[in-house]
This record gives C-alpha cells, structure tokens and sequence, in this order.
C-alpha cells in the first residue's frame, strides 16, 4: 500500500513540473504529459464535488 502511494506521489509531481517545464517551452512530449495531468486534476476535482466533499472552504475563481 505504501508503495502504492509513493507511486502516486512520484506521479502526481512528475506530471506537475511537466506542467511548469511545457509553460516555459519544454520538449513536445511535456505538453502531453501536462496535458494529461490537467485532464486528471480536474477529474479529481469534479469528482471530489459530486461526493460532497466541500469542507466550507471553497473558494470559486
């Protein structure tokens, strides 16, 4: 299980400095990677809603 997390972990920050690095102009795949993250940022976040998960703390920009 611990692994598991860690794996995720490495994951989730690998696909955040793709972010970061296809901003600044990285290499085509980066943009992918980026892009791919995004799409499951907002996965996360759409599901986290739906399941109630409002803490009183959102904030909608």
């Amino acid at each position: 299980m611990v692994l598991m997390l860690i794996g995720v972990l490495v994951l989730a920050v690998f696909g955040c400095a793709c972010v970061v690095w296809s901003g600044r102009g990285g290499p085509p795949w980066t943009r992918k990677v980026a892009a791919v993250t995004l799409a499951a940022g907002t996965v996360v976040r759409v599901l986290g809603k739906s399941r109630g998960g409002s803490r009183g703390n959102d904030v909608d920009a």
